[in-house]
Protein backbone atom coordinates (compact mmCIF):
# COMPACT_ATOMS: atom_id res chain seq x y z
CA UNK A 1 0.00 0.00 0.00
CA UNK A 2 0.88 3.50 -0.50
CA UNK A 3 3.67 4.19 1.99
CA UNK A 4 3.54 7.78 2.19
CA UNK A 5 0.01 7.44 3.77
CA UNK A 6 1.33 5.00 6.45
CA UNK A 7 -0.56 6.09 8.91
CA UNK A 8 1.84 4.21 12.31
CA UNK A 9 4.67 5.74 13.44
CA UNK A 10 7.11 3.97 15.35
CA UNK A 11 9.66 6.22 16.89
CA UNK A 12 10.52 7.15 20.84
CA UNK A 13 8.46 9.64 21.81
CA UNK A 14 6.31 9.61 18.19
CA UNK A 15 2.19 10.19 18.85
CA UNK A 16 1.00 6.83 17.62
CA UNK A 17 -2.46 7.60 15.32
CA UNK A 18 -4.58 6.18 18.27
CA UNK A 19 -4.22 6.58 22.24
CA UNK A 20 -5.74 3.04 23.04
CA UNK A 21 -5.85 2.08 26.35
CA UNK A 22 -4.98 5.01 28.15
CA UNK A 23 -7.97 7.00 28.65
CA UNK A 24 -8.38 6.73 32.51
CA UNK A 25 -5.07 7.91 32.95
CA UNK A 26 -5.87 10.98 30.88
CA UNK A 27 -8.97 11.28 32.48
CA UNK A 28 -7.61 11.63 35.74
CA UNK A 29 -4.96 14.05 34.50
CA UNK A 30 -7.63 16.63 32.75
CA UNK A 31 -9.89 16.34 36.77
CA UNK A 32 -6.31 17.02 38.31
CA UNK A 33 -5.81 19.68 35.85
CA UNK A 34 -9.24 21.12 36.54
CA UNK A 35 -9.37 21.26 40.06
CA UNK A 36 -5.73 23.22 39.95
CA UNK A 37 -7.43 25.97 38.70
CA UNK A 38 -10.04 26.07 40.90
CA UNK A 39 -7.97 25.83 43.71
CA UNK A 40 -8.43 22.30 44.82
CA UNK A 41 -6.00 19.96 46.05
CA UNK A 42 -4.45 17.71 43.08
CA UNK A 43 -2.38 14.76 43.39
CA UNK A 44 0.69 14.55 41.21
CA UNK A 45 1.04 11.68 38.58
CA UNK A 46 3.94 9.88 38.13
CA UNK A 47 3.65 7.18 35.05
CA UNK A 48 5.48 4.19 35.07
CA UNK A 49 6.11 1.67 32.51
CA UNK A 50 8.89 -0.43 31.23
CA UNK A 51 10.52 1.07 27.31
CA UNK A 52 8.37 1.03 24.60
CA UNK A 53 5.15 1.47 26.40
CA UNK A 54 4.35 5.01 25.36
CA UNK A 55 4.75 6.93 28.52
CA UNK A 56 6.44 9.95 26.92
CA UNK A 57 3.86 9.70 24.12
CA UNK A 58 1.74 10.13 27.42
CA UNK A 59 3.44 12.53 29.24
CA UNK A 60 3.56 14.63 25.50
CA UNK A 61 -0.45 14.45 25.70
CA UNK A 62 -0.69 15.63 29.15
CA UNK A 63 1.16 18.38 28.76
CA UNK A 64 -0.92 19.48 25.23
CA UNK A 65 -4.41 19.13 27.34
CA UNK A 66 -2.05 21.17 30.34
CA UNK A 67 -1.50 23.88 28.20
CA UNK A 68 -5.40 23.97 26.61
CA UNK A 69 -7.13 23.57 29.96
CA UNK A 70 -4.72 27.13 30.73
CA UNK A 71 -1.69 25.62 32.39
CA UNK A 72 1.36 27.16 31.97
CA UNK A 73 3.74 24.19 31.34
CA UNK A 74 7.46 23.50 31.87
CA UNK A 75 8.80 20.47 30.63
CA UNK A 76 11.99 18.22 31.13
CA UNK A 77 13.73 15.32 29.94
CA UNK A 78 16.41 14.49 33.02
CA UNK A 79 19.83 13.18 31.36
CA UNK A 80 21.85 10.86 33.66
CA UNK A 81 24.17 13.00 36.12
CA UNK A 82 22.79 16.83 35.21
CA UNK A 83 21.50 18.61 38.28
CA UNK A 84 17.86 19.15 38.46
CA UNK A 85 18.34 22.72 39.43
CA UNK A 86 20.15 23.39 36.03
CA UNK A 87 17.09 22.11 34.08
CA UNK A 88 14.48 23.86 36.34
CA UNK A 89 16.15 27.37 36.05
CA UNK A 90 15.39 28.61 32.32
CA UNK A 91 12.27 26.26 32.48
CA UNK A 92 10.80 28.68 35.48
CA UNK A 93 12.25 31.26 33.94
CA UNK A 94 10.42 30.89 30.59
CA UNK A 95 7.17 30.05 32.89
CA UNK A 96 7.90 33.30 34.77
CA UNK A 97 7.78 35.11 32.72
CA UNK A 98 4.52 34.01 30.74
CA UNK A 99 2.66 34.41 34.08
CA UNK A 100 4.23 38.62 34.13
CA UNK A 101 1.70 39.29 31.00
CA UNK A 102 -1.46 39.13 33.48
CA UNK A 103 -1.49 42.68 35.54
CA UNK A 104 -2.80 40.89 38.47
CA UNK A 105 0.55 38.39 38.62
CA UNK A 106 2.84 41.33 37.94
CA UNK A 107 3.65 41.64 41.00
CA UNK A 108 3.46 37.85 42.34
CA UNK A 109 5.71 37.41 39.06
CA UNK A 110 8.42 39.79 40.09
CA UNK A 111 8.90 38.00 43.15
CA UNK A 112 9.24 34.96 41.84
CA UNK A 113 11.88 36.06 39.26
CA UNK A 114 13.91 37.49 42.14
CA UNK A 115 13.55 34.05 44.03
CA UNK A 116 14.89 32.64 40.79
CA UNK A 117 17.59 35.10 40.53
CA UNK A 118 18.71 34.13 44.09
CA UNK A 119 17.84 30.35 43.46
CA UNK A 120 20.34 30.47 40.19
CA UNK A 121 22.89 32.22 41.92
CA UNK A 122 22.90 29.97 45.26
CA UNK A 123 23.67 27.09 42.79
CA UNK A 124 25.91 29.05 40.27
CA UNK A 125 23.56 28.85 37.31
CA UNK A 126 22.90 30.08 33.77
CA UNK A 127 19.20 31.30 33.00
CA UNK A 128 19.35 29.71 29.36
CA UNK A 129 18.66 32.63 26.54
CA UNK A 130 17.43 35.13 28.78
CA UNK A 131 18.87 36.83 31.55
CA UNK A 132 16.96 37.11 35.00
CA UNK A 133 16.98 41.41 34.98
CA UNK A 134 15.83 41.54 38.65
CA UNK A 135 17.70 41.90 42.15
CA UNK A 136 17.66 38.54 44.04
CA UNK A 137 15.78 38.33 47.12
CA UNK A 138 17.95 37.55 49.93
CA UNK A 139 17.07 35.18 52.47
CA UNK A 140 14.40 32.94 49.99
CA UNK A 141 16.03 30.23 47.74
CA UNK A 142 19.55 31.25 48.20
CA UNK A 143 21.42 28.81 50.89
CA UNK A 144 22.97 26.47 48.57
CA UNK A 145 20.52 23.38 49.89
CA UNK A 146 18.63 21.94 47.47
CA UNK A 147 15.65 20.66 49.64
CA UNK A 148 15.40 24.17 51.56
CA UNK A 149 15.63 26.38 48.38
CA UNK A 150 13.45 24.52 46.20
CA UNK A 151 10.59 24.40 48.05
CA UNK A 152 10.61 28.26 48.42
CA UNK A 153 10.78 28.43 44.88
CA UNK A 154 8.01 26.57 43.55
CA UNK A 155 5.93 28.66 46.41
CA UNK A 156 6.67 31.73 44.74
CA UNK A 157 5.95 30.07 41.09
CA UNK A 158 3.15 29.03 42.77
CA UNK A 159 1.89 32.25 44.32
CA UNK A 160 2.45 33.87 40.61
CA UNK A 161 0.58 31.22 38.72
CA UNK A 162 -2.62 31.59 41.69
CA UNK A 163 -2.14 35.51 41.16
CA UNK A 164 -2.82 35.26 37.19
CA UNK A 165 -5.74 32.73 37.37
CA UNK A 166 -3.91 30.16 36.00
CA UNK A 167 -1.99 27.10 36.72
CA UNK A 168 1.82 25.86 36.56
CA UNK A 169 2.34 21.98 35.14
CA UNK A 170 5.76 20.36 35.76
CA UNK A 171 6.56 17.70 33.84
CA UNK A 172 9.73 15.61 33.57
CA UNK A 173 10.46 12.74 31.81
CA UNK A 174 13.03 9.84 32.73
CA UNK A 175 12.69 10.45 36.37
CA UNK A 176 14.99 7.54 37.24
CA UNK A 177 18.06 9.60 36.06
CA UNK A 178 17.56 12.49 38.42
CA UNK A 179 20.09 12.29 41.86
CA UNK A 180 18.37 10.83 44.64
CA UNK A 181 19.26 14.45 46.48
CA UNK A 182 17.48 16.16 43.86
CA UNK A 183 13.84 13.93 43.83
CA UNK A 184 13.96 13.87 47.69
CA UNK A 185 13.99 18.08 46.91
CA UNK A 186 11.62 17.81 44.30
CA UNK A 187 8.99 15.74 46.41
CA UNK A 188 9.26 18.05 49.66
CA UNK A 189 8.77 20.99 47.00
CA UNK A 190 5.96 19.44 45.71
CA UNK A 191 4.47 18.59 49.04
CA UNK A 192 5.28 22.12 50.09
CA UNK A 193 2.87 23.64 47.26
CA UNK A 194 0.51 21.06 48.10
CA UNK A 195 0.37 22.39 51.68
CA UNK A 196 -0.65 25.50 50.70
CA UNK A 197 -3.40 24.80 48.20
CA UNK A 198 -1.19 26.75 45.49
CA UNK A 199 -2.12 25.68 41.66
CA UNK A 200 0.68 23.70 40.64
CA UNK A 201 0.65 20.29 39.42
CA UNK A 202 3.55 17.74 38.42
CA UNK A 203 3.62 14.93 35.83
CA UNK A 204 6.70 12.19 35.70
CA UNK A 205 7.16 9.40 33.74
CA UNK A 206 9.57 6.67 34.35
CA UNK A 207 10.63 3.22 35.17
CA UNK A 208 9.19 1.26 37.70
CA UNK A 209 11.84 1.92 40.29
CA UNK A 210 10.84 5.31 40.46
CA UNK A 211 8.30 4.25 43.12
CA UNK A 212 11.04 2.41 45.37
CA UNK A 213 13.32 5.85 44.21
CA UNK A 214 10.49 8.01 45.60
CA UNK A 215 9.52 5.98 49.14
CA UNK A 216 13.46 5.70 49.70
CA UNK A 217 13.56 9.53 49.61
CA UNK A 218 10.58 11.18 51.36
CA UNK A 219 8.55 7.96 53.00
CA UNK A 220 5.03 10.41 52.29
CA UNK A 221 6.01 9.85 48.92
CA UNK A 222 3.31 7.39 48.40
CA UNK A 223 0.58 9.82 49.30
CA UNK A 224 2.16 12.88 47.57
CA UNK A 225 1.93 11.03 43.91
CA UNK A 226 -0.64 8.66 41.89
CA UNK A 227 1.35 5.64 40.04
CA UNK A 228 -0.56 4.19 37.38
CA UNK A 229 0.71 1.49 35.53
CA UNK A 230 1.84 2.45 31.81
CA UNK A 231 2.32 -1.48 30.46
CA UNK A 232 1.15 -3.72 26.97
CA UNK A 233 -2.45 -3.00 25.79
CA UNK A 234 -5.25 -5.61 26.76
CA UNK A 235 -5.90 -7.11 23.78
CA UNK A 236 -9.27 -5.15 22.81
CA UNK A 237 -6.94 -1.62 22.92
CA UNK A 238 -4.22 -3.70 20.97
CA UNK A 239 -6.68 -4.06 18.26
CA UNK A 240 -8.06 -0.86 18.02
CA UNK A 241 -4.46 0.41 17.87
CA UNK A 242 -3.80 -1.25 14.88
CA UNK A 243 -7.13 -1.47 12.79
CA UNK A 244 -8.54 2.36 14.00
CA UNK A 245 -5.55 3.84 11.84
CA UNK A 246 -6.08 1.53 9.06
CA UNK A 247 -9.78 1.77 8.76
CA UNK A 248 -9.43 5.67 9.18
CA UNK A 249 -7.04 5.58 5.53
CA UNK A 250 -9.51 3.97 4.07
CA UNK A 251 -8.55 0.69 4.12
CA UNK A 252 -9.15 -2.88 6.15
CA UNK A 253 -6.96 -5.96 7.97
CA UNK A 254 -8.42 -8.94 8.24
CA UNK A 255 -9.11 -10.83 11.43
CA UNK A 256 -6.52 -13.33 11.55
CA UNK A 257 -3.71 -10.49 10.38
CA UNK A 258 -4.50 -9.18 13.99
CA UNK A 259 -4.28 -11.91 15.95
CA UNK A 260 -0.91 -12.73 14.19
CA UNK A 261 0.36 -9.43 15.13
CA UNK A 262 -0.96 -9.64 18.96
CA UNK A 263 0.89 -12.28 19.15
CA UNK A 264 4.31 -11.47 18.13
CA UNK A 265 3.93 -8.17 19.90
CA UNK A 266 2.47 -9.07 23.05
CA UNK A 267 0.48 -5.75 22.65
CA UNK A 268 3.22 -3.57 23.65
CA UNK A 269 2.65 -0.06 21.87
CA UNK A 270 6.16 0.44 20.48
CA UNK A 271 5.97 -3.05 18.68
CA UNK A 272 2.88 -2.48 17.49
CA UNK A 273 3.67 0.59 15.81
CA UNK A 274 6.40 -1.21 14.32
CA UNK A 275 4.78 -4.59 13.36
CA UNK A 276 1.56 -1.93 11.83
CA UNK A 277 4.11 0.02 10.15
CA UNK A 278 5.92 -3.14 7.91
CA UNK A 279 2.55 -4.78 7.50
CA UNK A 280 1.13 -1.39 5.81
CA UNK A 281 4.24 -1.11 3.55
CA UNK A 282 4.30 -4.88 2.80
CA UNK A 283 0.77 -5.25 1.96
CA UNK A 284 -0.24 -4.95 -1.67
CA UNK A 285 -3.78 -4.36 -0.86
CA UNK A 286 -6.60 -3.10 -0.50
CA UNK A 287 -6.75 -5.62 2.77
CA UNK A 288 -3.36 -6.53 4.88
CA UNK A 289 -3.26 -10.71 5.35
CA UNK A 290 -2.24 -12.60 7.39
CA UNK A 291 0.74 -13.50 4.88
CA UNK A 292 1.62 -9.87 5.31
CA UNK A 293 1.30 -9.73 8.59
CA UNK A 294 3.65 -12.94 8.97
CA UNK A 295 6.72 -11.35 6.49
CA UNK A 296 6.41 -8.21 8.38
CA UNK A 297 7.61 -10.16 11.37
CA UNK A 298 11.20 -10.45 9.59
CA UNK A 299 11.66 -6.69 9.00
CA UNK A 300 10.03 -5.32 12.27
CA UNK A 301 12.31 -7.71 14.21
CA UNK A 302 15.29 -6.71 12.16
CA UNK A 303 14.27 -2.82 12.61
CA UNK A 304 14.31 -3.21 16.21
CA UNK A 305 17.22 -5.14 16.68
CA UNK A 306 19.32 -2.72 15.04
CA UNK A 307 17.56 0.45 16.44
CA UNK A 308 15.39 -0.26 19.91
CA UNK A 309 17.30 -3.14 21.22
CA UNK A 310 20.93 -2.36 20.24
CA UNK A 311 21.19 1.09 21.25
CA UNK A 312 20.24 -0.35 24.91
CA UNK A 313 22.52 -2.98 24.91
CA UNK A 314 25.40 -0.77 23.04
CA UNK A 315 25.85 1.14 26.63
CA UNK A 316 26.63 -1.94 28.68
CA UNK A 317 30.21 -2.59 29.38
CA UNK A 318 31.64 -6.37 28.67
CA UNK A 319 31.44 -7.61 31.94
CA UNK A 320 27.71 -5.62 32.18
CA UNK A 321 26.60 -7.84 29.00
CA UNK A 322 27.98 -11.32 30.38
CA UNK A 323 25.77 -10.24 32.99
CA UNK A 324 22.54 -9.65 30.90
CA UNK A 325 23.16 -12.34 28.63
CA UNK A 326 23.40 -14.59 31.69
CA UNK A 327 19.93 -13.51 32.31
CA UNK A 328 18.66 -14.09 29.13
CA UNK A 329 20.06 -17.40 29.37
CA UNK A 330 17.80 -18.13 31.85
CA UNK A 331 14.57 -17.74 30.42
CA UNK A 332 11.31 -14.51 30.50
CA UNK A 333 12.25 -13.50 33.77
CA UNK A 334 12.24 -12.16 36.59
CA UNK A 335 15.61 -13.74 37.74
CA UNK A 336 16.71 -14.52 41.23
CA UNK A 337 20.07 -12.21 41.46
CA UNK A 338 21.49 -15.37 43.39
CA UNK A 339 20.82 -17.49 40.10
CA UNK A 340 22.20 -14.87 37.82
CA UNK A 341 25.64 -15.20 40.01
CA UNK A 342 25.34 -18.76 39.83
CA UNK A 343 25.47 -19.18 36.16
CA UNK A 344 28.26 -16.82 36.41
CA UNK A 345 30.07 -18.44 38.85
CA UNK A 346 30.91 -15.89 40.76
CA UNK A 347 29.01 -14.52 44.58
CA UNK A 348 25.68 -12.68 45.04
CA UNK A 349 28.09 -10.04 46.82
CA UNK A 350 30.71 -9.42 44.23
CA UNK A 351 28.21 -8.97 41.42
CA UNK A 352 26.26 -6.23 43.37
CA UNK A 353 28.12 -3.09 41.98
CA UNK A 354 27.69 -4.90 38.47
CA UNK A 355 24.44 -4.99 38.83
CA UNK A 356 24.14 -1.72 40.53
CA UNK A 357 25.40 -0.01 37.50
CA UNK A 358 23.33 -1.59 35.13
CA UNK A 359 20.47 -0.71 37.57
CA UNK A 360 21.93 3.26 36.79
CA UNK A 361 21.90 2.67 33.08
CA UNK A 362 18.03 1.93 33.10
CA UNK A 363 18.60 -1.40 31.56
CA UNK A 364 16.94 -3.68 34.70
CA UNK A 365 15.35 -2.93 37.89
CA UNK A 366 14.28 -5.08 40.85
CA UNK A 367 10.50 -5.72 40.84
CA UNK A 368 10.89 -7.54 44.83
CA UNK A 369 13.56 -7.88 46.78
CA UNK A 370 16.32 -10.15 45.61
CA UNK A 371 14.42 -10.34 41.95
CA UNK A 372 15.79 -8.32 38.78
CA UNK A 373 13.75 -7.78 35.23
CA UNK A 374 14.60 -6.10 32.35
CA UNK A 375 13.01 -2.72 31.62
CA UNK A 376 13.08 -3.52 27.69
CA UNK A 377 9.91 -5.86 26.86
CA UNK A 378 10.96 -8.94 25.08
CA UNK A 379 15.25 -7.96 25.36
CA UNK A 380 15.65 -11.40 26.40
CA UNK A 381 14.89 -12.35 23.26
CA UNK A 382 17.00 -10.25 21.50
CA UNK A 383 19.71 -11.55 23.54
CA UNK A 384 19.05 -15.03 22.74
CA UNK A 385 18.85 -14.15 18.76
CA UNK A 386 21.71 -12.35 18.68
CA UNK A 387 24.40 -13.06 21.57
CA UNK A 388 23.55 -16.84 22.08
CA UNK A 389 22.89 -18.33 19.07
CA UNK A 390 24.80 -16.18 17.17
CA UNK A 391 27.97 -15.89 19.74
CA UNK A 392 30.24 -14.38 17.88
CA UNK A 393 28.41 -11.34 18.01
CA UNK A 394 28.96 -10.80 22.15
Amino acid sequence: MDAVRNPFAPGAGSRPPELAGRENILKDAQTAMQRALLGKPSRSQMLLGLRGVGKTVLLNKIEEMAEAAGHVTSSIEAPEGKALSELLVPKINQALRKLSTSENAKAKAHQALRALRSFASAFKLSYGDASISVDPEVGVADSGDMEADLPELFVRVGEAAKAAGKAWTLLIDEVQYLRSADLAALIVALHKVNQRDLPVLFFGAGLPQVAALSGDAKSYAERLFHYPAVGALVEADAETAIRQPIESEGEEIDDNAIREILAKTKGYPYFLQEWGYQCWNLSEGPRIKLEDASRAAGEATKRLDEGFFKVRFDRLTPKEREYVIAMAKLGAGPYRSSDVADALKETHQSLGPRRAQIISKGMIYSPSHGDIAFTVPMFNEYLIRNYVEKPSKA
